[in-house]
Order: C-alpha cells, then sequence, then structure tokens
C-alpha cells in the first residue's frame, strides 16, 4: 500500500483527521500521516501552503522508501494540495487524491477575513482561475472530490465539484463532519484500496 498524507483545513491541525486516521490503520493502512499547515489560519498563500505540503510529501517518500503517496485533504488543505500538484511538479509523485468539502471554485465565506489565502480563495481570483485552467492538468493522479450538499462554509456548494474527478456528495450535516463522518471514512478507504 501506498504512504497516506492527511492535510487539514483552516484554523485546523493534522488532528482533525484522528478518527479517520484510526480507522485506517485499522483497515490495514500502516502508513498514515497528518501534517500540520503553519500556520493554519490561512494569513499565508496557498503557494507557501504548497511549499509545506512538497516537503511532507518528499518526507513520506524518503521515510518509506515509496515511489508515490495518496492524499486526502480537507477544505483548504486540497486547494493547497492542488497548487502542490499542478504547480510543483507534485502531480509526478502522487497517485490518488481526495478532497473533502474542498471550495475548488471559491466560496463566498472567504469574503468575511482579509488576509492572504482567503483572498485567494474567493470565487473569481486570478489564484483560482489559473487552478482551474483547462491548461493546468494534475497528470494522472486520479481524483475524487467527496462533498456535502448541506455545506454552511462553501458557498455556493457547487464549488466542490472537481472536473475530471469522481464527484460523490454525502448528507452529512455540517463542513467539518466531513472528516469523521463513518460513511465518508469508508468511502475514502475503498478509494485508497482501489486497484489501478
Amino acid at each position: 500500500m501506498f504512504p497516506i498524507l492527511l492535510v487539514h483545513g483552516i484554523d485546523d491541525t493534522g488532528a482533525r483527521f484522528a478518527k479517520m486516521q484510526t480507522a485506517l490503520r485499522a483497515q490495514g493502512f500502516e502508513s498514515v500521516h497528518a501534517m500540520n499547515i503553519i500556520p493554519p489560519d490561512a494569513s499565508i498563500s496557498f503557494a507557501t501552503m504548497g511549499e509545506q505540503i512538497r516537503d511532507s510529501v518528499a518526507e513520506l517518500l524518503q521515510q518509506t522508501g515509496a515511489s508515490k503517496v495518496d492524499i486526502v485533504a480537507y477544505s483548504m488543505g486540497a486547494l493547497a494540495v492542488r497548487h502542490f500538484l499542478q504547480r510543483l511538479e507534485g502531480r509526478l509523485s502522487v497517485r490518488r487524491f481526495i478532497s473533502l468539502a474542498a471550495p475548488h471554485h471559491g466560496t463566498l465565506t472567504a469574503y468575511l477575513r482579509q488576509n492572504a489565502g482567503t483572498r485567494e480563495m474567493r470565487p473569481g481570483s486570478s489564484f483560482l482561475h489559473n487552478l482551474n485552467d483547462r491548461d493546468n492538468p494534475l497528470g494522472d493522479v486520479k481524483l475524487y472530490s467527496f462533498w456535502t450538499p448541506m455545506d454552511l462554509m462553501v458557498l455556493p456548494r457547487s464549488s466542490c465539484r472537481l472536473e475530471d474527478a469522481h464527484n460523490r456528495a454525502f448528507r452529512v450535516l455540517f463542513h467539518p463532519w466531513m472528516t469523521s463522518d463513518q460513511r465518508v471514512i469508508d468511502a475514502v478507504a475503498q478509494t485508497l484500496a482501489g486497484v489501478d
């Protein structure tokens, strides 16, 4: 099995994935690692977040001797992962990418803050325009986007849909529960266990 990197969202830490991490390990995934984006409050750009993910992936590959990793990323973290994949050649070292409740096309709630990362999460931002440019592909990475139609953080909710990905909706009541809902965890485990 490939090592798994878990990437949290805004104002959070890798502890967000405690339940998922325990469940994945119980199902036989031996190498499951949660990283911390520092600082976690979106006061840095996604370019800087992407560099942190690049470094975490490199460290994980070195530790495990694996050729590639799988990444599960929640909310803001998924956009940082996409920057890593698309702009920092990360697609060469990632097999599967599962996005959980991420604002791939921006969210109106990003207008509630005035810092670097949240400005880039606003619909129509140059960052998102570049990220979603069809000439900026994700290579051979297998893409999945799991989201909830009841989300109150990602508005519009359709922003969670990712082109060229396997998109799947779960009726999870709250945005933060996407990392701990058992149905989502089971779907993540099944997806990671899939055979190429």
